[in-house]
């Protein structure tokens, strides 16, 4: 029997989106209290990197396996979501046990992405299957709840004096609270196109559609920057303090700011393109980030405080406005009963993509290039931008 209780459809998008934010604060719990981990199993603070990329991969791998069984398409998205939430959090909980290894911190971190992937992209499914016109504006709220989601760690980890495992409690804590929200509020979208066979070809189908491979790439090249951007503000901050000691910043409390000022853009992103055109709106945004990533030298490190922390701020915005566009433009290109494992397969892809840039700015970075190691990032959206052209 089925928990959902009827509820009119202008309180399913704030449920989802609030239960979306709760459930992704687990994406940086790692990342948090990095500085803690690395007292605690003494390993180098460069481990940031690698902590990441156990959740990226736990994500690709979770999408994988996804989109291969067509499990969203195939079974109940908000059960899916529930079920996901729950094991997320449990597993979370995990990194707080006393006597946790290296190796077992990562394994947990990769579970947790693995059941990540029951998480955004199902939720964006949910949000398909209920708002298909304005769907661009209804992922704008959507990613907005990831971008403040995956920055909120960096709130907790702000505030002077709170233990380290408390942070891990309370995203265990909001996940749940997001998993049994959708559970009992939110049912099956009216759009939903229920597919019952196992499709192991689904990705092949998707691709195969000159238009849906054209914003699948750039949304690809999209992803190439935004979580190295998003891993490496810390270290940005960092590295500021260190070269400005006169005008030092409080890194988690700025950390969480400039990744969480992205989910507002998101936001008027999702309501402008409703105007001018989803693609048109996504178009600008993945270039104002190229041109953020190509002027960074200009910017990052910048003797005057002001300057700096504008620009990261922008850079902040711009870097993740065309997220939900993308999105949509994948979920609309895609053929309705593949609906699902379409923007799964996606993401899989995507997240892939991240785990590259990530290593690659990670293995490359030092003190003679911190200010133009992030021109790199610029790659991906000048790729992106030829792909989505390719889409007229």
């Amino acid at each position: 029997m089925h928990l959902t209780i009827s509820q009119p459809k202008k309180i399913i998008l704030p449920i989802i989106v609030l239960a979306q934010f709760f459930c992704t604060s687990l994406w940086f719990a790692g990342n948090a209290i990095i500085s803690d981990l690395v007292k605690q199993l003494h390993f180098p603070s460069s481990y940031l990197a690698h902590l990441t990329s156990a959740v990226q991969f736990g994500f690709i791998i979770g999408t994988l396996v996804f989109a291969l069984l067509s499990i969203s398409d195939r079974f109940s998205p908000s059960k899916i979501f529930f079920i996901c939430a729950v094991v997320a959090a449990l597993t979370n909980l995990c990194v707080s046990f006393n006597g946790i290894t290296v190796t077992q911190l990562m394994g947990v971190r990769f579970i947790t992405g693995f059941f990540l992937a029951g998480i955004y992209p199902v939720g964006m499914k949910i949000a398909a299957d209920h708002f298909q016109k304005g769907l661009g504006k209804s992922l704008g709220f959507l990613v907005g709840a990831l971008v403040f989601g995956t920055a909120f760690p960096h709130f907790l980890k702000s505030i002077n004096g709170i233990p380290w495992h408390y942070i891990v409690f309370c995203t265990s804590l909001l996940s749940l609270i997001g998993g049994f929200a959708i559970l009992i509020f939110v049912a099956d979208g009216p759009y939903r196109a229920i597919r019952q066979t196992l499709s192991l070809s689904v990705f092949i189908k998707g691709f195969s559609n000159k238009k849906f491979r054209a914003v699948a790439f750039g949304y690809f090249g999209h992803m190439w920057e935004l979580y190295a951007f998003w891993v490496f503000v810390p270290v940005i901050l960092i590295a500021y303090n260190n070269q400005h000691p006169n005008d030092v910043f409080n890194v988690p409390l700025f950390s969480f700011l400039i990744i969480a000022v992205g989910g507002i853009a998101c936001v008027i992103g999702g309501m402008i393109s409703t105007k001018f055109g989803v693609k048109k709106v996504a178009t600008l945004s993945l270039g104002l980030s190229c041109a953020c990533c190509l002027t960074s030298p200009l910017f990052v490190l910048n003797g005057s405080a002001i300057v700096f922390m504008l620009f990261m701020f922008i850079w902040g915005m711009a870097v993740i406005a065309d997220s939900p566009l993308l999105s949509t433009l994948v979920a609309q290109n895609a053929v309705a009963e593949y609906k699902g494992s379409s923007l799964t397969i996606v993401n899989c892809i995507g997240f892939a993509i991240t785990i590259i840039s990530i290593q690659l700015i990670d293995a490359l970075i030092s003190e003679t290039n911190e200010q133009y190691i992030y021109m790199l990032l610029a790659l991906g959206p000048i790729l992106g931008l030829i792909a989505l052209r390719k889409s007229d």
